[in-house]
């Protein structure tokens, strides 16, 4: 495939994840409303959608190795609809849980198989550029999410959230019909269970893969755990309301947005890898402010979101070079590697958003809980250089 199909549908199917958290985050408090429930009831929600992310993405990862990325694909974005379609109806908090989960099992296959085409076409500085070109497209799904969101609650009430989110998983399986072209010779013999294990062995004790799956999964983890406090500190604490968070949630979006334009202007100048420090850098700092804001300053927009941009800002630079050098050692399985990075990432964004919900206090876990998980960011950045001074 060209570069061009081939970063459209990375990034459509990279979206699949985000776009669903994104459009249903405005409507979580009033949730907690509409089933006269408790904030950490809604808030699991979000975690069972992180929890079947993670997990199924063990499986999706083999899968598409083994069926196909187009095979693969398309049973993962049918599990997604029918989550959709069972949260659209759901008449209990209880079917809201069932539901986000299933839709988090279908969604999974998005980061994955995207990843994986990526890989299976291009390597070193080629797919680094794919990667953050497919970063600029995937910023514009979370930036518009909340706003849609938050807009679709003004005009309606929250079942028309999940319509959207059918609507949408119908548009990805159309495009994966008609646009995508295989890249991989299917092999059932990958999904054997002694081969599966010797993969995911293989790469789980690669010091490479372990140093830039932490990397990855503090700082993409924090973005998902995030996510699940942001609504209740900026609606709750802060006083805005469910459109005002929607659209406030653009500056989140909107500034891994502009490090991904900025990143693509300046690649040329600057290498992958002090692009990537440079990424780094900014996220350890914004992780100081946003623990130092919240135990000094009382709450107020800016205070909050101020460094939530920087990290994004620096995540935009950071993951392309990062990504590449995580999937770069296995060729023959690149739909493994990226499935256990991506469950790194995801139960990194789960724990982080369980402990969040264990906090009584949504400020104060938004505090202690995203700075620690950048700093464990920045830690494995650390000893990924080392490993690429030794090699």
């Amino acid at each position: 495939m060209s570069e061009a199909r081939t970063t459209f549908l990375g990034a459509l199917l990279t979206m699949l994840g985000p776009i669903s958290m994104a459009i249903y985050t405005p409507a979580m408090p009033e949730l907690v409303r509409a089933f006269a429930t408790t904030e950490a009831a809604i808030k699991m929600s979000l975690s069972m959608f992180f929890c079947g992310f993670a997990l199924a993405q063990l499986v999706a990862g083999p899968l598409a190795d083994a069926l196909g990325r187009k095979s693969a694909t398309l049973i993962f974005i049918s599990i997604y609809l029918a989550g959709s379609v069972l949260a659209a109806m759901a008449p209990s908090v209880e079917f809201i849980l069932a539901a986000r989960l299933i839709q988090g099992i279908g969604a999974s296959v998005g980061i994955v198989v995207s990843r994986a085409i990526v890989r299976d076409l291009y390597v070193g500085a080629d797919g680094a550029r794919i990667l953050n070109t497919i970063g600029i497209f995937i910023a514009v799904g979370p930036a518009t999410g909340p706003v849609l969101g938050g807009l679709t609650l003004a005009a309606f009430d929250w079942h028309a959230l999940f319509l959207l989110m059918i609507v949408f998983g119908l548009a990805a399986a159309a495009c994966v019909i008609f646009v995508l072209r295989e890249t991989v010779t299917p092999d059932l013999s990958r999904l054997r269970p002694a081969r599966l294990i010797g993969n995911y062995c293989r790469v789980a004790t690669n010091r490479q893969f372990i140093a830039t799956a932490l990397v990855l999964s503090g700082s993409v983890g924090a973005l998902y755990a995030q996510s699940t406090m942001l609504p209740f500190v900026l609606i709750d604490r802060v006083g805005l309301s469910p459109t005002q968070f929607g659209i406030g949630m653009l500056m989140q979006s909107g500034f891994y947005l502009l490090g991904s334009v900025s990143l693509r202007l300046v690649s040329n100048r600057l290498s992958g890898a002090r692009a990537a420090l440079f990424g780094i850098t900014l996220c350890g700092l914004g992780a100081v402010l946003m623990a130092l804001s919240v135990a000094f300053v009382p709450p107020a927009f800016l205070t909050v979101m101020v460094p939530v941009a920087i990290c994004t800002y620096g995540l935009a630079f950071l993951s392309p070079y990062v990504v590449t050098l995580c999937l770069a050692p296995f060729p023959g399985m690149a739909g493994s590697a990226s499935a256990l990075s991506g469950f790194l990432q995801m139960t990194a964004g789960f724990i982080g958003g369980v402990a969040a919900a264990s906090m009584a206090d949504p400020l104060k876990a938004f505090g202690v809980i995203i700075p620690a998980m950048e700093f464990s960011a920045v830690a494995g950045f650390i000893w990924m250089r080392r490993l690429s001074r030794q090699a």
